[in-house]
């Protein structure tokens, strides 16, 4: 009998256990509906920025950069943005080249020249945070994970690594203030802020070498 009523207790101890879980796992699936419900059904808000900054190369590896993006998706809520960009970046080195062209024509392989300045496209996908109330100034977060990669053949020496046309990995995080425009109109404003970017790749592996550029700036941006 005792061990009858040992089972009975475990059993209800085990449900006790359960419902508070199975509570707690239907109000998260509520709120990913929630945010899933406005993509499937078109309620959510079409929402686009125009953005230029200028970043300071730091570190091992220097570099400056000043570009211009756009970036466009959908607001899913007041404090929620989520998009696609593309954008065009003028990257400076700050020391020469005095290697000249490398590669090897008579295996196969492209000469390449090198140069200081060069134009890098990156691609990304757009996350943006807002912090506080939209019809006032306010804060915002805003982070960019994509690729980026030279527009020409051409490369770019950064010290002793290399900046070629292959694709490297961005990641560029923001935060500042959001001003609107109009008091009457929160869905238009200009963005003030600081940013951080990384952009990372493993190259010429016969050389073993991998270059990693960071740098700090500032961007402004327009929002509609």
């Amino acid at each position: 009998m005792s061990k009858i009523l040992k089972r009975i207790g475990l059993v209800v101890a085990s449900l006790l256990c359960v419902v508070p879980a199975s509570a707690q796992y239907y109000q998260i699936a509520n709120q990913l509906a929630d945010m899933i419900q406005p993509a499937l059904f078109g309620g959510f808000n079409y929402k686009g920025f125009v953005e230029a900054d200028y970043v300071k190369g730091v570190g091992s590896y220097n570099a400056d950069f000043v570009g211009v993006s756009t970036s466009q998706g959908f607001r899913y809520s007041n404090w929620f943005y989520m998009g696609v960009g593309l954008g065009v970046d003028v990257i400076m080195a700050n020391q020469g080249d005095n290697f000249g062209n490398w590669g090897n024509p008579d295996a196969g392989y492209t000469e390449h020249g090198s140069m200081q300045t060069g134009v890098m496209i990156p691609l990304f996908t757009d996350f943006r945070f807002n912090v506080g109330g939209g019809k006032s100034t306010s804060f915002f977060a805003d982070i960019k994970l994509g690729c980026s990669f030279l527009a020409r053949d051409n490369y770019i020496r950064v010290n002793d690594g290399y900046v070629t046309s292959q694709q490297y990995f961005l990641f560029k995080p923001s935060v500042g203030v959001r001003i609107p425009v109009k008091s009457g109109n929160s869905k238009q404003a200009v963005d003030v802020g600081l940013t951080y970017q990384l952009l990372t790749a493993n190259y010429w592996s016969s050389w073993n070498r991998s270059v990693t550029l960071n740098g700090l700036g500032i961007n402004v941006a327009y929002e509609w």
